[in-house]
């Protein structure tokens, strides 16, 4: 047995709280992941901090960024942090975001923290990132919606975002001019990479911000033609006797029905295709259902410990599904997901406080990952995983990141342009 693997004693339980008390607990915890452990020169959001020490390079993130915008919306709106401290941190988010390398607009997935460089992700990603670039951008939609008022730092900050904004030239990623995005393009590798976004997955998004662009609109043909042409989008079958709409065997991980929806409002949001409150509510369920009934015989799952998504890993990183489950349960999973299953939620929410906060919590609310299995907790917490929580649970809780993303102009435009419905297009 190796050290990794010894059992240990059992961590020390938390103290019971109030559900409010625990709600704030947790939500002002991992927002502080945004706030203390920003890049020191940008405030923009680190992809990775391990435990105990904070990371030393220099290496931040495009679509952990829009999530750490969010997130300092809701400290503001919480009294966490004021409005001025918020104003200031967003304007020096900014003084990067606006001197940092651009391709036709876009953001790459990794920049330098204090020079706005290009960080490859890989060889041939080394360029501008559209999904990553969407994520900041709900982010930044949401702030200019946010600091409404009449004062000059706030309107410096709504021109300053709109500026950013109306630069990105999201139909340049309609390769040669075919009815689909494309994921990467760089001056050095062109489209090589050749990645196609369609659905289902997390990429609604990117579709809803390239189709609500004043100035870079894709045509609807690219939804209806790109997005919803794939064997992996239509589903209609039934897991753990839950029907799910779209999507992959079993829907996947749970991040599909995190990501782009921490500002669109999946509640009466429809379109030719899909009932998106369905289509969550029911993935959601089934990931659930699957934690229950544990066909893999884990160790630690049920109905208080549940949730598989992309998360950190005992091998590294993995995309982890009711299909691909080696035992790997990550708190954002059911943390943020609780305006689809509220109940089940809060119970995962106290199991993973109380009974198991002695090693799977930290500075920056809960590590990424853990399984009982292997007896391995994570040391690492991730942008795109904590950011999730704090939007999800104050949707769960005000709807405030939901009404102010659907609430923006050009985000109405997109989405009548597409052919959806929503309460909030009246």
């Amino acid at each position: 047995m190796t050290a990794a693997h010894k059992p240990r004693a059992a961590p020390a339980q938390k103290p019971v709280l109030s559900d409010a008390a625990l709600f704030d607990l947790v939500q002002r915890q991992t927002f502080l992941y945004f706030w203390d452990g920003a890049h020191p020169a940008s405030g923009l959001a680190r992809d990775r901090i391990r435990e105990p020490s904070d990371s030393k390079d220099d290496l931040v993130a495009t679509g952990g960024t829009g999530f750490a915008v969010m997130a300092i919306i809701v400290a503001v709106e919480r009294a966490w942090i004021t409005r001025d401290d918020a104003l200031a941190r967003l304007a020096l988010m900014l003084d990067l975001l606006e001197r940092a390398t651009c391709y036709h607009g876009l953001f790459p997935h990794f920049m330098n923290g204090r020079t706005g460089a290009t960080i490859p992700f890989s060889r041939k990603d080394d360029g501008g990132d559209i999904v990553e670039t969407s994520l900041l951008f709900q982010g930044l939609l949401c702030a200019r919606q946010y600091f409404d008022r009449d004062t000059p730092a706030e309107a410096r900050l709504r021109d300053r975002v709109t500026w950013l904004w109306l630069d990105v030239e999201w139909d340049w990623h309609m390769r040669d001019g075919r009815n689909v995005l494309t994921w990467h393009w760089s001056p050095n590798n062109g489209f090589s990479l050749g990645h196609e976004i369609r659905g289902w997955n997390e990429c609604l998004l990117t579709y809803v911000l390239a189709a609500s662009s004043p100035r870079y609109a894709i045509k609807p043909s690219v939804y209806h033609e790109g997005w919803a042409q794939s064997r992996g989008f239509l589903n209609g079958r039934t897991y753990y006797d839950v029907e799910l709409p779209l999507g992959p065997p079993y829907g996947g991980p749970l991040f599909f029905c995190h990501y782009a929806f921490c500002g669109l409002d999946p509640r009466g949001l429809e379109d030719v295709y899909a009932d998106y409150w369905r289509q969550n509510v029911n993935h959601v369920r089934i990931n659930f259902e699957h934690c229950v009934r544990n066909p893999g015989h884990h160790k630690g799952y049920g109905p208080s410990s549940w949730g598989l998504t992309a998360s950190d890993d005992p091998r590294g990183y993995s995309v982890h599904a009711p299909d691909n489950d080696n035992g790997v349960i990550a708190p954002t999973a059911a943390l943020s997901s609780f305006p689809y299953a509220p109940e089940a939620a809060l119970r995962a929410a106290r199991h993973f406080y109380e009974k198991l906060g002695g090693r799977l919590w930290g500075r920056f609310g809960f590590h990424d990952a853990f399984s009982e299995d292997a007896d391995w907790v994570s040391e690492s917490y991730f942008a795109i995983d904590q950011g999730p929580i704090v939007s999800m649970m104050e949707n769960h809780r005000t709807g405030l990141l939901w009404s102010l993303f659907m609430k923006d102009p050009d985000i109405q435009s997109g989405l009548r342009r597409l052919g959806f419905k929503s309460p909030h297009l009246k």
